[in-house]
């Protein structure tokens, strides 16, 4: 289901929640929403999955208008629409099979129909022996897997995944990604990843729109985004979210140098294999001093990231980052 946004605004009292948001989100992809707290993305994904009503705007589903269904029609549509929330939201008073039959047995589906898709589902997310397994006995990770299949269903046509995985370890994050991925796949599903974790968005997303203030600042194919950030905010998403691991950065750079450097180089695909760098030193007597750099994957495409200084006679230096323009790379310049 491709899913169109138009001029979007919802405004609570005096708090302007989303303002004037356009979305294209195409059918059978994963779209990301990233922004901090209290930038809009709950907001939104309510106004999209028709939770509430926008102030002014439009909301479609295809080629057909729903924000201003009447209120029988919208609930049927909601049957339409898998939630994934951050918390589980589980019914500790069900066992798992229980909790995944609650949507259908509210959808008034036939018994025996029921017991099959719990089947079905409970093999499909890898836990095929939990159906009799109390919610409290399940880890964060066999939790959220319940939760897909429960937001599963009733087959949607579109998934939302709301800070899905905010409550999970980076490892049982990976696994759940996956598992999205894989049900995305298998399903044609439109799946709509709202959250503040960039690697979210690096590990399992098509698209990404970057959200900040209720507006959108930023949207693209997410190698591109990657590749050639346009917005401070992107930009700080990029950079100063990090794993774990010391001195490593959530874009994949390693950091061995506590002084801040002027450059930063994005490499992309064949860019990454070939000596730039090197051809540059040669061409323009210039030094460079490297203080990070990293490769990752983002889908299929490789992306480089260096952060350098570069010294010379500073003509020199100006037809050196010239020629390094030219030749593919993206040069952001942090002004002094």
């Amino acid at each position: 289901m491709h899913i169109t946004l138009k001029n979007l605004v919802r405004t609570y009292e005096n708090v302007h929640a989303v303002q004037d948001v356009s979305l294209s989100i195409p059918s059978n992809r994963i779209f990301g929403i990233i922004g901090l707290s209290g930038a809009g993305k709950s907001t939104l994904v309510r106004l999209i999955s028709l939770l509430e009503k926008p102030d002014s705007g439009e909301v479609w589903y295809d080629d057909k208008r729903v924000d201003d269904l009447p209120e029988k029609e919208i609930i049927l549509r909601r049957r339409h629409i898998g939630m994934i929330f951050q918390n589980f939201n589980l019914f500790s008073s069900r066992n798992a099979g229980e909790n995944i039959a609650y949507p259908m047995e509210i959808c008034r589906y036939p018994k025996d129909k029921i017991r099959n898709r719990v089947a079905e589902l409970l093999e499909l997310v890898g836990l095929a022996d939990k159906a009799n397994a109390p919610i409290s006995t399940l880890s964060g990770g066999q939790k959220q897997r319940i939760a897909i299949a429960r937001a599963l269903a009733c087959e949607p046509e579109v998934l939302f995944c709301d800070e899905a995985t905010s409550a999970l370890d980076p490892k049982t994050t990976q696994s759940i990604l996956a598992l999205i991925k894989d049900i995305q796949k298998k399903m044609n599903l439109t799946v709509v990843m709202i959250t503040h974790q960039m690697e979210v968005v690096r590990d399992s997303c098509d698209y990404v729109a970057v959200l900040s203030e209720g507006s959108v600042v930023e949207q693209g194919i997410v190698k591109d985004i990657f590749a050639q950030p346009k917005t401070k905010v992107t930009k700080e998403f990029l950079s100063h979210l990090t794993t774990n691991a010391r001195n490593v950065r959530e874009d994949g750079v390693v950091i061995w140098s506590d002084v801040p450097a002027r450059y930063t180089l994005r490499f992309l695909n064949d860019r990454v294999d070939t000596p730039v760098i090197s051809d540059i030193i040669r061409e323009f007597d210039v030094i460079f001093n490297i203080s990070g750099a990293g490769i990752q994957k983002v889908g299929d495409t490789k992306l480089g990231t260096m952060v350098c200084d570069i010294t010379g006679e500073s003509s020199a230096v100006e037809a050196a980052l010239k020629a390094i323009r030219e030749r593919g790379v993206t040069v952001e310049e942090v002004k002094a």
